[in-house]
């Protein structure tokens, strides 16, 4: 049953439009679901902001992140440009998403309350960045983008 678990961090959530509230879909789901509270056309290769009727008072030490939906990705190649949106302790705001339309050729049809992202909130810590002439070594060093292999090119 939600709100059970004394490890679940309270939300507190604000509907500014009659859109239903973030829900997990399926029990051990990462993600509640955010619909959109507007219909929008997205044309091939054009991005959008849609609003979700939603604003969230995290707590501190908290943040929540903004998924795409596997589904629209794998169907219409939709997704977000930001991925993830990052929501902020301290924001107050309506939570919106920047939907970008990936396939070459087919416009995206959404109708209001389509559930058009994924939320998930997870606990932050915040750092303290201390300077150094020099940092510590590690096994990979400063390798990066690819540095790892598993992807092999004709020619590489």
């Amino acid at each position: 049953m939600p709100g059970t678990d004394a490890n679940e961090p309270e939300i507190l959530l604000q509907l500014l439009d009659d859109v239903p509230e973030p829900a997990y879909a399926h029990p051990g789901d990462a993600g509640a679901d955010l619909v959109t509270r507007v219909d929008v056309v997205i044309a091939p290769g054009e991005r959008v902001t849609v609003p979700t009727g939603v604003a969230i008072a995290l707590p501190d030490g908290y943040a929540a992140f903004v998924h795409p939906r596997s589904g629209l990705a794998a169907r219409h190649g939709l997704t977000i440009v930001n991925a993830p949106g990052t929501v902020d302790a301290g924001y107050r705001g309506e939570i919106s998403v920047t939907l970008l339309n990936t396939d070459a050729t087919e416009p995206v049809s959404l109708t209001r309350g389509d559930r058009v992202a994924q939320l998930v909130v997870q606990r932050v810590a915040r750092a303290r960045f201390v300077r150094a002439q020099t940092l510590p070594g590690s096994h990979r060093g400063s390798g990066g983008f690819g540095s790892s292999g598993g992807w092999t090119a004709a020619g590489a």
